[in-house]
């Protein structure tokens, strides 16, 4: 494969989309009050908040990380997708009412309310640390993979920094109205790419015929390790190392859970909802764009498995390093399954359009930056700043927000670079999660629907699950503990979160029992069933959340099913 090079009008297209995206941005900016920049003055409607949540989500690192894992033969990654769905139906059911109800700008805010600031405090650090080096750093990372290739010789610091500015350019600003808008425009121009992609890529391999030959070939060749039937199924066997069908069954709800459930990062759209029907069928509107990824964005890099079988990509001139750090041209994809997705974007896509489609991918990368930004700003404010000097008017805790944004964006631009030491993207941001979630969903689950769960059990699990991902990660690092070492990473998430909910428990019914303002109208009950089946009742089917999240879980099911 010849080195990659953009024409003057791609360059141009993609110029043009990034300044009028930024220049949007702000325009569409609110800084008048702290709920304005943090929330967006809680008036959003639900198209915004559903399409806010999806681009959000699918952000370049992640449309890269499906396409490489795709092109891995991997397709059971569309198992994180599709139980996206299922754990938006039960966040608009169970946890939402309780978010919007008590008027909180932060998860951690959240937990104060139900426990105490121990664990408050605690969960804005980690969420932080999350926001920093899985969701900021991975997006940066995204991007300088997509610009490396047409700029070899640049510095990747240099191109992550400049990156990062674009981003940071309407988010510090704006707020989170910036965002949202923004972010609605990118998520449109991203689905559109990805659907001309996967045409292109059917076009190219001669239609689903001639991908199923093709993969027929290989597997008979032993140029790839499975038949066609086994790389288009979801559920993988129990030796599988990708996801064995019981990490889908208790692992992958778990990441899930706490990604849409828990994540300042996604949940903070819902907060901007204009009321709690806009912010159920918001939540319900992403669980539903999540089910086409499957066709958009994990095919093209199954499809890539037989377009490029021989090709050789050592002329884009991609550096890699070794385990001992030597470095040397990526040869092949199966190398750099990452380049999965730029290379078919360059491969196949014309003059023109090519440069509207790295646009998108750009603009998907800022959207989640941003996105990340702007909610560990808000973390900084209202959890630490606001309650240390609560005197401060709306005006100070914005501008405070705004300095924030420039230090974290700095530091996501430094740790970046490190993502390149894991195997895949999509594995960097599932592994991590996995040692983040755990503890965190069990004090949110437990805090929901048991009220005897008190402040010192949920600071007792935070405390366990922070020490046990400590101990993962030095074995991890040097080898201390085999057994533990060989424990697939969607075995230990529920593993941890199970002790830790022990833990929880233990600790709690061993103090006492919480005050009545820590659980009245933050715990789960019969009554609260009862009167919203009352308000339900002569609505229209279609502003029905129950019967919405019902036929939301049948599309799932039929999907699933087919690809069983």
């Amino acid at each position: 494969m010849e080195e990659i090079k953009l024409e003057t009008l791609d360059i141009i297209i993609i110029v043009v989309y990034l300044v009028g995206i930024i220049i949007y941005g702000i325009s569409k900016g609110k800084q008048q009050s702290s709920e304005d920049y943090f929330l967006a003055g809680r008036n959003m409607i639900w198209p915004v908040v559903g399409i806010s949540l999806f681009a959000a989500n699918i952000s370049s690192s992640t449309l890269l990380g499906l396409a490489s894992d795709g092109f891995n033969r991997n397709m059971a990654v569309y198992n994180y997708e599709w139980m996206a769905a299922v754990v938006l139906v039960f966040f608009a059911i169970f946890f939402l009412p309780f978010y919007l109800k008590s008027k909180v700008y932060t998860m951690p805010e959240f937990l104060e309310r139900r426990y105490d600031s121990r664990s408050r405090y605690y969960f804005s650090f980690i969420t932080l640390v999350g926001n920093v080096v899985i969701d900021t750093a991975a997006g940066l990372y995204a991007g300088n993979l997509i610009l490396k290739l047409i700029f070899p010789e640049a510095d990747s610091l240099v191109i992550i920094l400049i990156l990062a500015f674009a981003a940071a350019a309407y988010t510090i600003p704006g707020g989170l109205s910036s965002v949202v808008h923004t972010e609605v425009i990118q998520a449109m121009l991203l689905f559109f790419g990805s659907i001309v992609l996967t045409v292109l890529c059917f076009q190219e391999v001669g239609g689903w015929n001639g991908l199923m030959t093709g993969l027929d070939s290989l597997n008979a060749s032993g140029a790839i390790d499975k038949t066609p039937d086994e790389v288009f199924s979801l559920v993988q066997p129990l030796d599988s190392d990708y996801m064995p069908w019981t990490g889908l069954l208790f692992g992958v709800p778990l990441l899930g859970f706490y990604f849409w459930a828990n994540n300042q990062f996604m949940v903070q759209r819902v907060l901007s909802a204009r009321d709690l029907n806009h912010g159920r069928w918001g939540a319900l509107f992403a669980g539903l764009l999540k089910l086409p990824v499957l066709y958009t964005m994990v095919f093209p890099g199954i499809v890539a498995i037989v377009i490029f079988a021989d090709l050789d990509i050592t002329g884009i001139n991609y550096m890699i390093a070794d385990e001992n750090g030597n470095v040397s041209p990526c040869s092949n994809l199966k190398d750099c399954p990452n380049l999965t997705y730029p290379v078919l974007l360059y491969t196949l896509i014309p003059t023109g359009l090519l440069g509207l489609l790295i646009a998108s991918l750009l603009a998907a990368m800022s959207s989640s930056i941003s996105a990340t930004l702007n909610s560990a700003s808000t973390l900084i404010t209202m959890d630490f700043v606001n309650t240390l000097k609560p005197g401060l008017t709306s005006k100070q805790l914005v501008r405070i927000g705004q300095i924030a944004t420039v230090v974290l964006v700095l530091l996501a631009a430094l740790w970046a670079p490190q993502i390149e030491k894991f195997r895949s993207l999509f594995e960097y941001l599932q592994i991590v999660l996995g040692l983040i979630a755990p503890p965190v969903v069990a004090v949110f689950l437990l805090g929901l629907f048991w009220k005897r769960a008190n402040g010192n059990g949920a600071f007792a699990a935070l405390m366990a699950g922070f020490l046990m991902s400590v101990v993962v990660i030095y074995s991890e690092a040097t080898g201390a503990i085999p057994a533990l070492n060989e424990i697939h990473f969607l075995h230990k998430a529920p593993l941890l979160m199970l002790v830790c909910m022990i833990v929880h428990i233990i600790f709690s019914l061993g103090s006492a029992p919480p005050a009545e303002a820590k659980t009245e109208g933050l715990v789960w009950n019969k009554a609260m069933f009862k009167a919203e089946t009352a308000e339900l009742r002569g609505l229209p089917w279609y502003k029905n959340f129950r019967i919405l999240s019902v036929l939301l879980l049948i599309a799932t099911a039929i999907i699933v099913i087919w690809y069983w």
